[in-house]
């Protein structure tokens, strides 16, 4: 069997190499492929582009009729190569300036047979899947009328893409009709699949739409017509109306850090949805794998998980999320074994830079992920310092059964919001934990998920209290196990000393996390949150806001960016990164409780007043009472106010003493304000972190009562 990359029949021997069945043992090397197959049908000189094809094509377990040296002259290779074209299900000619140049060649005679089946079926059947390896135009016209009646397909060098397989698979299965190219119209064909992440068929209408549109270009801009129509016709094989071409085609410049990349969301081509979490937890690992080489800028989860099924181009991914490279692939799971294919693209030119393929035992997917993110950085030229292997590999297991049961929790608690979501993950944890109890990772996710339970749930503070000493083990053990892993080092110092208010113990903690791993989005957000607990500022703030390009698509960093900017008294920002943050999540209560308390802080009582009593604003009802205890106070409308607080109380009892004494801080009563700061200074409570910085407590900050909590509390300098 021909591998990827064999080498085909030496020129002179024959016209062209010849297309047989990659997979046939010799003794049946003219016997048909099974109908669902592929005939690739190409000039000898395209050789290796056409074994990248067949290569990417049967990773994805498609049937491929493709060989360069079992076929030979004579009758019996003729007869074969027409019983192929005769039964195939799609027929693929490659197409180049080799095919241009060549006056004769055996590919011609292929490419006339299946022009001839074409005329047996019917109008709608799709059969011919031309693809074009080089810039060869469009129009050429040594290329077969039927050819071009129909969509083409670019794939520079032959390097598939997996809109390219997705393609393929869609058609294979009947759920995509050929239909005509946009050249019967005059115009040229689609060719923009090998950038692309989107569904590669254009309705009619928008079809229909795009021929209107370019009419319309013809007669108002002339010469302008020819630079915009390449555009407007990915944007219709992307599913996008003709109108978006304009924001794609902007003219500003596309500047991206040299180094920068995103991980778009592996393709699971298991055939069960229920490996979703496999494949998508393998990518977050490799997200993960980049963001331990420190000259690399690697997009967070959140931001490129965002375009997951989203029939958006590379293009665009790029521009919104400013990189300068796009990681994309695919994995088929298959019992212990897992095939991944990785490709690099250029996101400025879309050219792929390098691509390969995997096959592992599931054993050895921690080296694979240090494997493709050490080929990654040399592709893209960076220089590797130190054992980035052991960075990328620490913390991990190679317990199938443990990391299979890591992942399902990695891909619970990333979307978790709910008490059963959170203990499923916790779950998952602990079965990772009992198949190696020395997986640092898994004790990691457990430290997540038990104080996530124990802060976002309705727990007794009581319960809450053994939920973060059981936290503390496990963050404890994985520090243990893994000293150099930064998810550890955040996990014990945020989670558990921080929450715990032990902030002396925390910030070397956080601080050596924030060495280990600089471009984790997830670290610098912790640390920029904990330094403004500190009062430190400007760290914060930079901090927070490198977090927001590592991932400017999540939502989380940039309400917290607002959270840092509230705390450090830049209301006016702060409401505006609230705003930001409201585009990316139209339902988060943090963002809007950040704009509201901004609004009273600048005194502007009115907007905070309609914010908070409205129905659609989406607000915690504790946030929502909260804030208007003080609106109604500040308006004069005591009974109003205390009635609200009264609601608040009713609700929360001890367990929201800290938000109590900010209200009475406010209302002047200091005696109140200071009898709730000791029953949250008894109850510990996490808030109590923000003493230095709320604006709420000013009225009482400079009581020796409230100096001497301060003084409790033990911050660092």
């Amino acid at each position: 069997m021909l591998e990827q990359g064999d080498s085909g029949v030496a020129e002179g021997n024959e016209p062209d190499a010849v297309h047989g069945a990659g997979s046939a043992a010799p003794n049946s090397r003219f016997e048909p492929k099974p109908a669902g197959a592929i005939f690739i049908s190409y000039a000898s000189q395209d050789a290796s582009a056409g074994a990248r094809i067949a290569g990417g094509l049967r990773a994805a377990d498609i049937e491929v009729w493709f060989d360069q040296s079992e076929l030979r002259g004579g009758d019996a290779w003729d007869q074969s190569i027409r019983k192929q074209i005769k039964t195939c299900a799609l027929f693929l000619p490659i197409i180049s300036r080799n095919t241009h140049d060549r006056d004769e060649g055996y590919f011609r005679l292929e490419w006339k047979l299946a022009v001839d089946r074409c005329h047996l079926m019917a109008a709608d059947k799709t059969f011919l899947l031309p693809v074009v390896i080089d810039d060869t135009r469009d129009d050429d016209e040594r290329v077969p009328e039927r050819f071009r009646e129909v969509h083409w397909t670019r794939l520079p060098g032959g390097v598939t893409s997996i809109a390219f397989i997705k393609r393929v698979r869609r058609l294979l299965s009947g759920g995509l009709s050929q239909g005509p190219s946009s050249a019967a119209s005059g115009a040229a064909p689609v060719s923009a699949e090998p950038t692309t992440r989107q569904h590669p068929l254009a309705s009619s209408r928008s079809r229909t739409a795009l021929v209107v549109t370019i009419a319309v270009v013809v007669v108002a801009l002339g010469y302008l017509v020819a630079s915009r129509l390449v555009l407007s016709k990915r944007l219709v094989e992307a599913g996008l109306p003709p109108g978006s071409a304009p924001q794609s085609a902007s003219a500003t410049a596309f500047n991206p850090p040299p180094n920068s990349i995103a991980v778009l969301p592996f393709t699971n081509l298991s055939g069960d949805p229920k490996q979703e979490y496999f494949s998508d937890g393998m990518t977050e690992e490799l997200i993960n794998a980049l963001s331990n080489i420190n000259a690399l800028q690697v997009i967070a989860r959140t931001s490129s998980f965002s375009f997951k099924d989203q029939n958006v181009d590379i293009g665009t991914i790029a521009r919104k999320l400013n990189v300068a490279s796009i990681l994309e692939g695919s994995i088929r799971r298959s019992g212990n074994t897992v095939r991944i294919t990785a490709q690099l693209i250029n996101a400025a030119n879309g050219i792929h830079i390098w691509s390969k393929e995997y096959d592992r035992d599931l054993k050895s997917a921690l080296m694979l992920q240090t494997e493709v993110a050490t080929t990654v950085a040399h592709q893209l030229q960076v220089k590797l310092l130190g054992d980035e292997a052991s960075k990328i590999e620490g913390g991990g297991t190679l317990n199938t059964q443990a990391h299979d049961a890591y992942l399902r929790g990695l891909q619970i608690i990333s979307a978790a919001g709910k008490e059963d979501e959170y203990r499923n993950a916790l779950t998952a944890a602990d079965q990772a934990i009992a198949f190696d109890p020395n997986y640092a990772k898994a004790y990691v996710l457990r430290t997540r998920a038990l104080y996530d339970i124990s802060a976002y749930t309705s727990t007794s503070v009581e319960v809450a209290r053994k939920l973060r000493a059981l936290a503390r083990q496990s963050a404890e053990r994985a520090v243990e196990i893994a000293p150099d892993l930064a998810d550890a080092h955040i996990a014990l110092g945020w989670f558990v000393l921080a929450g715990a208010l032990d902030f002396a113990r925390a910030a070397p903690e956080i601080e050596r996390a924030l060495v280990l791993s600089p471009g984790n989005a997830f670290v610098q957000s912790y640390y920029a949150s904990f330094q403004s607990f500190l009062g430190h500022h400007e760290k914060a703030l930079a901090a927070s806001r490198r977090a927001v390009t590592l991932d400017p698509q999540g939502y989380r960093y940039r309400v917290r960016l607002a959270e840092d900017l509230y705390y450090a008294r830049d209301f006016d920002d702060a409401i505006v990164e609230s705003q930001r943050s409201t585009t990316l999540n139209h339902d988060g209560h943090e963002a809007e409780f950040f704009r509201a308390f901004s609004y009273l802080a600048l005194g502007k009582m009115e907007s905070a007043r309609q914010l908070c009593e409205s129905s659609t604003t989406p607000m915690d009802i504790e946030d929502r009472l909260e804030c208007l205890a003080l609106v109604y106070h500040a308006f004069g409308n005591a009974k109003g106010a205390e009635s609200k607080l009264d609601e608040l109380k009713v609700r929360d009892a001890d367990s929201g003493a800290w938000v109590y004494a900010l209200i009475y801080s406010q209302w002047g009563d200091k005696q109140s304000a200071f009898g709730w700061l000791a029953t949250a200074e008894r109850l510990r409570d996490p808030e109590l972190a923000q003493i230095q910085n709320d604006w709420l407590l000013d009225p009482i900050r400079n009581e020796p009562e409230f100096k001497a909590i301060e003084a409790r509390m033990n911050f660092p300098p």
